[in-house]
Formats: C-alpha cells, sequence, structure tokens
C-alpha cells in the first residue's frame, strides 16, 4: 500500500536548467547494501543484475527504473554492500568492499569511454550516489577525531569522485541523504545513548553533503539537474505511522527472516509484517515507497522545489 501523502514529504533542491526524467535513458548508480543488487561490471557491461539485495525484494533502483520510470532505463548498479566513501579514511566491515572510491575507478574503466551497451552522454544520463550509512555508523564510536570536522574530510573525498564523473561527462546528478538508522533496531539494541549519538552524527553529515552539494553547483556552470532527495522524512513518517502503513513491528525483526526468504511473501508463525528485515536493512515495501517519491520529485523537477 503507497500512502500518496508522503510524497509532500520528500525534500529535495535543485539548479534551473535539467535533463527530464522521461529522456533518461542510462542511469549510473553508486552506493552501499541499500542500493546494490550485485551486479558486477568486471564481468562485462551487459552482464546479468542478480538480483542480490538487503531489501528481501527489489531495492529503491530497481524500483525506480523499472517501476516509476517513465522511459526504458538502462542501469549500471555499481553500489556494493557495506561499502563506504573510502576504506582509507572508513574501513569497511572486510578490505574486499568496494568504496565509492572503487566504484567510481570502475566506472572510470569500463563505463566512462561510453562502449556498446553504454553509449550514454551528458544530455541522457543521470549519476545517482547513496553514501555514508557505514562512513556515519562505523566511525560512530572513534574518539580519536571530531566527527563534524571528519565529516569534512569524508565530503572532501566524496566531491573529489563526483569531479571525477563530472570530467568524464556527468553532468546530471541525485545524492540520498542517510536515513534515520538510529531508529533501526541495531541502534535500538545498543541503548538511547547510543541511537541518540547516531542520529546526531546523522543529521551532521546530512547537513555537510547539503552544502557540499551547493558548493559543487556554485563551482561548475554547465550543470543540468542536481538534486538532494532526503530520505528521513519518508522513513520516519513510516516509522511513526506505521499503523497506517499495516506494519506491526518497526523496533524488532525476525530472526527467521534476517537472511532473506523464499518468497516475499513467505511467513514463518510468529513472525509479524516488519519494517526492517534485519538489525539494519528495511524491507523491499520501503524501497518501494521510496522510489516512488524519488520519481515524483525527479519527473516534477524542477516544477516543484522543496528547500532541505
Amino acid at each position: 500500500m503507497f500512502h500518496y501523502g508522503l510524497l509532500a514529504l520528500a525534500a529535495s533542491f535543485s539548479i534551473a536548467s535539467a535533463i527530464p526524467w522521461n529522456t533518461t535513458e542510462y542511469m549510473f548508480v553508486f552506493g552501499d547494501s541499500y542500493t546494490t543488487d550485485g551486479y558486477n561490471i568486471s564481468a562485462g557491461i551487459d552482464s546479468p543484475e542478480p538480483g542480490y539485495t538487503s531489501s528481501n525484494g527489489p531495492n529503491w533502483v530497481e524500483f525506480l527504473t523499472s517501476t516509476y520510470n517513465q522511459t526504458a532505463v538502462k542501469t549500471f548498479n555499481l553500489a556494493y554492500g557495506g561499502a563506504t566513501i573510502d576504506g582509507a579514511l572508513v574501513p569497511p566491515y572486510l578490505p574486499t568492499v568496494l568504496s565509492i572510491v572503487d566504484q567510481v575507478s570502475e566506472f572510470n574503466e569500463h563505463l566512462a569511454s561510453k562502449p556498446a551497451g553504454a553509449q550514454w552522454d551528458s544530455t541522457n544520463s543521470l549519476f545517482a550516489i547513496w553514501i555514508g550509512i557505514n562512513d556515519v555508523g562505523n566511525s560512530a564510536g572513534w574518539t580519536n577525531i571530531t566527527q563534524c570536522e571528519f565529516y569534512g574530510t569524508l565530503m572532501s573525498r566524496l566531491f573529489s569522485q563526483v569531479h571525477d564523473l563530472y570530467n568524464a561527462g556527468a553532468r546530471n546528478f541525485l545524492f540520498l541523504t542517510v536515513p534515520p538508522t538510529n531508529r533501526a533496531p541495531l541502534l535500538l539494541e545498543q541503548g538511547p545513548q547510543a541511537a541518540a549519538q547516531m542520529g546526531t552524527g546523522i543529521a551532521d553529515y546530512n547537513t555537510q553533503l547539503t552544502q557540499s552539494v551547493r558548493s559543487f553547483q556554485a563551482n561548475y556552470t554547465d550543470l543540468g539537474s542536481v538534486t538532494v532527495f532526503d530520505t528521513q522524512p519518508i522513513f520516519n513518517t513510516l516509522l511513526d505511522e506505521w499503523q497506517t502503513f499495516g506494519f506491526v513491528n518497526v523496533t524488532g525483526y525476525c530472526a527467521a527472516y534476517e537472511n532473506g526468504t523464499p518468497t516475499r511473501t513467505y511467513q514463518v508463525e510468529g513472525c509479524a509484517r516488519v519494517d526492517w528485515l534485519n538489525t539494519l536493512h528495511p524491507l523491499f515495501t520501503v524501497h518501494n515507497i521510496l522510489a516512488k517519491a524519488i520519481s515524483t520529485a525527479l519527473a516534477n523537477y524542477p516544477t516543484t522545489q522543496i528547500s532541505t
């Protein structure tokens, strides 16, 4: 069930000129487990997408480009589960995880040259980046840094990669803010102090992301559309008004489901319908709502602008 009132809560800001969403032919995506679908570009640009998501179903990228697209969109999803911006700054949970730096390197190696099967250009392509969950989460307990200052370092590194994409011809960008993972079971289990600390860190990171996007816009006058989509209002509404959306448990998860289920409708006796698949990842139902809101923001751009 989709609640259309959520669309009004999706905060974004953009600049004046834009590529219409209904003329977007290619989408290049970078991020972490909230975004990845297991696509491996090193196996060939036309390799199938395995659909390995963290949502027990399609994630926001798959919903956005196959359900809520307005024309055929060919997507190259370079995201990798557990990713941080740069593993040298915030180590991921495994050294083999591909950071945003690594993902952009893959883009430069395989896609920047616009090979057959990916003959994109600046006018028909959208570059989407959703990163920061693990950067904030993994560094939250560090005592040898000031988190606020460290986020500035992260932003500098992130936008060095954005500049690389720009130099390759990218002109249209979509950035997503970090959602309220302080309300995920992982943080709730650690107690209110840990959750509050995480919430503060997320808010600071998102503020710096927004400021960095504005600076990026100011430095390049030939950009097309540059949008920051704030994920916080949708996630918070789903968690605050869970009964309206048919959820039963928004503070925990079912252990029988945490690694995925055979089908989307699979049920185990005693396991209520939940918002979270496991300690940190929301279900495909949340991704569906998120994708619908993103598509509406892109389709209405720039006639509807809501400042963050």
